[in-house]
C-alpha cells in the first residue's frame, strides 16, 4: 500500500511537471532566488527540529564522526576510481 506521504510528493511532483509543460511557451522566469529562499527555510527547520530533540542532540557527535568517515571514503574512493578510469580511457 502507497504510504499517504509519499502520495503527497508524487502529487506535489505531478503538478509541478503539468505547471511547468503549461506555462513552457512563456518567458522564462528565474527561480533560482525563490528556490535558494525555499532552500534557506528548510535547512532552518531541519536545525530547528534538530535542536528541540535532546536525544539526537546527544547522539550528534558519534553520528558526527560516523558521517565524516563515511564522506572521507566516498571521496577518496571516487577520486581513485575517476583516476583509473581515467588511465582505462587513456585521458591521463
Amino acid at each position: 500500500m502507497l504510504d499517504l506521504t509519499m502520495l503527497y510528493f508524487v502529487m506535489v511532483l505531478i503538478a509541478g511537471i503539468a505547471s511547468g509543460y503549461a506555462l513552457r511557451r512563456r518567458k522564462k522566469l528565474d527561480f533560482s532566488k525563490v528556490a535558494f529562499g525555499i532552500i534557506m527555510v528548510l535547512i532552518f527547520s531541519l536545525g530547528f527540529s534538530m535542536g528541540s530533540n535532546g536525544e539526537l542532540l546527544s547522539s550528534l557527535p558519534r553520528v558526527g564522526l560516523e558521517a565524516f568517515v563515511i564522506m572521507l571514503l566516498a571521496v577518496a574512493f571516487s577520486v581513485v576510481l575517476v583516476k583509473a578510469a581515467g588511465k582505462l580511457v587513456k585521458l591521463g
